[in-house]
């Protein structure tokens, strides 16, 4: 029997894509939240050693303890991160110089681990005091990863991607080649995602943006994503 796709089919791509993008930005979310364990580790060790060897100064013991206090901090603020990644969970909105820098914090390491660069144009790095707020802070991340993504698995020999911003309310993304990069890109993709091959394509992009509502404009090697919802 021939089963009709359902009206809600549109709705499972778009939480594929995003279950996509989420698995690739997991190993830099685990990291931020294991470092914090690793330096409380060393700190109650060494808090047991001097405890146990008797000789611990009190400077000593408020200085082990600051740093685990801080620590707890930091594993707490990681924890409650994770909370962002809903959409249905009510937000601050957050700007764009932010929002660039999260996202391309998250993805840094594994890109420059193949070769490719992550450029963010100056005025993105800094940011201004008077910046204003997107709404939909979340959805936003899944459309600039979501962004990243598709220049990744779409550009041949990639080397590098810049962002720009485009306007007072847009990004623009730049895929530029590398000759340092390998021409099959399997590899590198397989390093970045879950060992299943869902690349994000011009259809798994497009139908996030028209499932989150945001415009998109993909030309070649660039990609223009509005920050305001349609």
């Amino acid at each position: 029997m021939k089963v009709k796709a359902s009206p809600g089919a549109s709705s499972w791509i778009v939480a594929g894509v995003r279950h996509e993008l989420l698995t690739r930005a997991l190993p830099a979310l685990r990291h931020d939240m294991a470092a914090p364990l690793s330096v409380i580790r060393m700190s109650l060790l060494l808090l047991r050693h001097r405890a146990a060897a008797a000789t611990a100064d009190e400077g000593g013991r408020e200085q082990a303890l600051q740093s685990i206090s801080e620590q707890v901090d930091a594993l707490a603020d990681g924890v409650r991160s994770l909370r962002d990644w809903e959409l249905a969970a009510s937000d601050e909105g957050i700007t764009r110089s932010a929002l660039v820098q999260r996202c391309t914090s998250l993805m840094r390491a594994a890109y420059e681990l193949h070769g490719i660069r992550l450029h963010v144009d100056e005025s993105l790095a800094a940011g201004t005091p008077d910046e204003p707020r997107f709404p939909e802070g979340a959805a936003l991340r899944y459309m600039v990863l979501g962004a990243l993504g598709y220049l990744h698995d779409n550009t041949p020999r990639l080397g590098a991607i810049r962002v720009e911003p485009d306007g007072p309310e847009g990004l623009h993304f730049i895929a530029s080649p590398g000759d340092s990069v390998s021409a099959d890109p399997a590899p590198i993709a397989g390093a970045l995602r879950a060992p299943r091959k869902l690349a994000i394509d011009a259809v798994a992009f497009q139908a996030l943006a028209d499932g989150l509502g945001y415009p998109v404009t993909v030309d070649g090697a660039t990609v223009r994503l509005s920050l305001q919802p349609r």
